[in-house]
Order: C-alpha cells, then sequence, then structure tokens
C-alpha cells in the first residue's frame, strides 16, 4: 500500500506532540514534523511560501496538517496583526502551496468563530460572529483555505483543547489544587474538553479514509460541562481533596478577550462521514490524568 507523506506544522505544540504519539503506530503515514525550532523538528517557518514550497517538494507532501497557530486568546487583543500573521496569512500560504503541489489540507480551527451565545450544539453551518482577535483571525484562516482549495482542505473546529503537553487548563488545575487552599472557577461558560490526543486520532481517521471528505467539521470530545465542573473533575481525578473549589461568574475575573459562554459544537457530520464514535470527555480526562501522575510519580 502506498506511503502517503504528511507534513505536520506546530509540531511543538499539544496537537503537534500527539500527532507524533499516534501516527508511530500508522507505517503507512509518514510524517515530516516541523515548527519554527526544536529537537527532532525540521525548521520550517510557515510565514515563508517559499520556505514552505521548498519543504514540500523536498518530501514529496500529500497532506499538509496545519497544527500551528497563535493561541494567547488574551494578547491577541493587542497583537492582532501577529495573530493574524500566523492564524490567516500562514494558511493562505499553506493552502497555495498544497494547491500549487496537488496536497490536501487539514487545517484546525477553533469554537471562538462563533459568538458563543447560543444555547445548542453549533453546526458548521451555523453562522460565525467571532467577538475576539483570536475568533476573528481563525475565521479568516478558515475563509483563506476554503477559498483556495476548496473540498481539497478538511477544517476541524475544536474547543477546550488540553494535553500532558504545553500549557493548557488541566495542567494549571492541578498545579493551582495543590498551591492554592481556594479557587474561584466559573461556572456560566461551558463546553466540550477536548483531549489533544482525540483530536489527533481524527486527524488521523480523516487522512486514512478510503475516500478525501473536504469541507468544515467539528470535533471535540462528547459531553457538556463547566469550567467549574471540569476543575471538580480533574482535582478528583487527580486526588486533590484539600483546595475548595467554588464557582463564579465570569465577571469576576475579567479578562481583554471575550470567552464564548457556550462553546459546544455538533459533531454529528464527523462521526457520520467517518463512521466513528467520539470518546466521553470524562474517560479522556482521566486517561490523561494518569499519564501526568505516572510521569510526576
Amino acid at each position: 500500500m502506498k506511503t502517503t507523506n504528511i507534513l505536520i506544522t506546530g509540531a511543538n505544540g499539544q496537537l503537534g506532540h500527539e500527532m507524533r504519539n499516534v501516527l508511530a503506530d500508522y507505517q503507512r503515514l509518514h510524517a515530516i514534523f516541523t515548527d519554527v525550532a526544536g529537537e527532532d523538528i525540521e525548521p520550517l517557518d510557515i510565514t515563508d511560501e517559499q520556505a514552505v514550497d521548498d519543504a514540500v517538494s523536498r518530501h514529496d507532501i500529500h497532506v499538509i496538517v496545519n497544527c500551528a497557530a497563535y493561541t494567547a486568546v488574551d494578547a491577541a487583543e493587542d497583537n492582532e496583526p501577529l495573530a493574524a500573521r500566523l492564524n490567516a496569512e500562514a494558511v493562505g500560504i499553506l493552502a497555495r502551496v498544497a494547491k500549487r503541489h496537488s496536497a490536501h489540507m487539514v487545517h484546525v480551527s477553533t469554537d471562538y468563530v462563533f459568538d458563543g451565545k447560543g444555547c445548542t450544539p453549533y453546526t458548521e453551518d451555523h453562522p460565525t460572529n467571532p467577538q475576539s482577535a483570536y475568533g476573528r483571525t481563525k475565521l479568516d484562516g478558515e475563509r483563506q483555505l476554503l477559498d483556495i482549495m476548496g473540498h481539497d482542505a478538511v477544517i476541524l473546529r475544536t474547543a477546550w483543547l488540553y494535553s500532558p503537553y504545553g500549557k493548557n487548563f488541566v495542567k494549571t488545575m492541578l498545579a493551582l489544587g495543590k498551591d492554592k487552599p481556594a479557587l474561584k472557577v466559573v461556572f456560566d461558560q461551558v463546553g466540550s474538553p477536548t483531549c489533544a490526543r482525540d483530536l489527533a486520532s481524527a486527524i488521523v481517521t480523516v487522512m486514512s479514509a478510503p475516500l478525501w471528505h473536504g469541507g468544515v467539521y467539528h470535533f471535540s470530545n462528547e459531553g457538556v460541562i463547566s469550567w467549574y465542573d471540569f476543575t471538580l473533575a480533574i482535582h478528583r481525578l487527580a486526588g486533590i481533596t484539600a483546595c475548595d473549589v467554588q464557582p463564579c461568574h465570569s465577571d469576576e475575573f475579567p479578562a481583554k478577550a471575550n470567552r464564548p459562554s457556550y462553546s459546544v459544537l455538533d459533531k454529528t457530520k464527523f462521526k457520520t462521514t467517518f463512521g466513528v464514535t467520539v470518546p466521553y470527555w470524562l474517560d479522556s480526562l482521566e486517561a490523561t490524568i494518569k499519564q501526568l501522575l505516572s510521569v510526576n510519580s
């Protein structure tokens, strides 16, 4: 069976790390992992179109998987041009190169493209209305990709991503739970946590399908929870009992960027198209915390 050559950007990030782990089990999928720098990583500046073109040509790439992004949501309010460079312009560069080389592309986007004011899970065709610089730049990236590549591209919108790698809510709450006697966590923002390993597996599912199914899809773990309840689950699974976690309103923790109050994504299209089931958020969280505790023990 023919080998598929894959160029993965943002390999040092949460999702990039999990792509490395998941792809280790797929001999037919040969990945070139790239980022700005890093051990066992091929350096690549995705804002340099010639550099991207050279890499795609050199490795005879069939699929580009874009895991790179500017994800500092609050910082993006003061640095929107930089966020746009990475979240939109770079996506356009990757798309143009992929199109020139007749490659496919998988791109990861976000629930922040919606305004978060809904009360039922967002489908892929729900009107977008980003309320932050991060959301605006990510939506611009989506539009550039679809304009250039059409159905040769897959966009996977996700939410509340966490993993054993990098900085994320789960690791922050574990650290605070061990160091602080009490915490306040917002209860009026709800969504579906997403384990980065499950998202990486979803990307592999897209690339491994017998036929290419381009378009926009939603992917997160199953279930709905608030940040407050998520924190309680994190502490319970980690055996943290000395920290008193109390619910609070979002306006008690003002931030530069507006956070969606409702971030639940409807995954019906993804599950139906690819014939898969999606793990429940609590099961994936438990597996991640076991991994984190084993590393730190």
